[in-house]
C-alpha cells in the first residue's frame, strides 16, 4: 500500500509542480519577451510536453485514489458516508480536471490558430479565447493546490 501511495502523490507532486513552474516561471518570461517568437516557441513546446505528464498523472491519480479510498476504509460508491473534506476534495478535482480537459483539449488547438493570426485580424470572440486560455491555468493551479490541501486535511482528520 505504501508503494500506492507513492504513486499517488508522485502523480501529484509532477502535475501541481509542473503547474507551478510553467504559471510562475516560464509563462512571466515569456510575456517579458514578446518580441522574441523563439521563447513563444519555447513555451508552447514546454507546455504540449508537459499535457503528457499532466494527462499520465491524472491517469494514476484515478487508479490509486480510489485504491486509497477503499483502504481507508471509505466506500466509493457510497459518497454520503464520506467526511466533508473529502466531497470538497472530490469535487474539487473534477473542477479542475474539467478545466485542463478544456484548457488542453478544446482551447488549445484553437489557441495555436488564433495566435498565428496577426493582432489586428482577431476578432472580439478569439480575443476573448486568448484571454481565456492565459488566465484558465492560474485558476487550475489555484484547485490543484486547493486539493492538495483537502488531501492534507483528510490525512490528518
Amino acid at each position: 500500500m505504501l508503494f500506492v501511495v507513492w504513486i499517488h502523490l508522485l502523480a501529484a507532486v509532477s502535475w501541481i509542480g509542473g503547474m507551478i513552474f510553467l504559471s510562475l516561471v516560464l509563462a512571466p518570461l515569456v510575456r517579458s519577451r514578446k518580441a522574441a517568437p523563439e521563447f513563444m516557441a519555447l513555451f508552447r513546446s514546454a507546455a504540449r510536453r508537459f499535457r503528457f505528464v499532466v494527462w499520465a498523472a491524472v491517469a494514476l491519480l484515478l487508479s490509486t485514489g480510489p485504491i486509497l479510498l477503499h483502504e481507508r476504509g471509505f466506500s466509493i460508491v457510497d459518497p454520503s458516508q464520506w467526511p466533508q473534506v473529502l466531497r470538497i476534495k472530490i469535487g474539487l478535482v473534477i473542477l479542475l480536471l474539467a478545466l485542463t480537459f478544456a484548457h488542453d483539449l478544446l482551447l488549445g488547438a484553437r489557441i495555436s490558430q488564433i495566435s498565428a493570426n496577426p493582432e489586428n485580424a482577431k476578432t472580439v470572440w478569439e480575443q476573448t479565447l486568448v484571454r481565456t486560455a492565459s488566465w484558465l491555468p492560474r485558476v487550475a493551479l489555484l484547485l490543484a493546490l486547493g486539493v492538495l490541501f483537502a488531501a492534507v486535511v483528510l490525512v490528518r482528520s
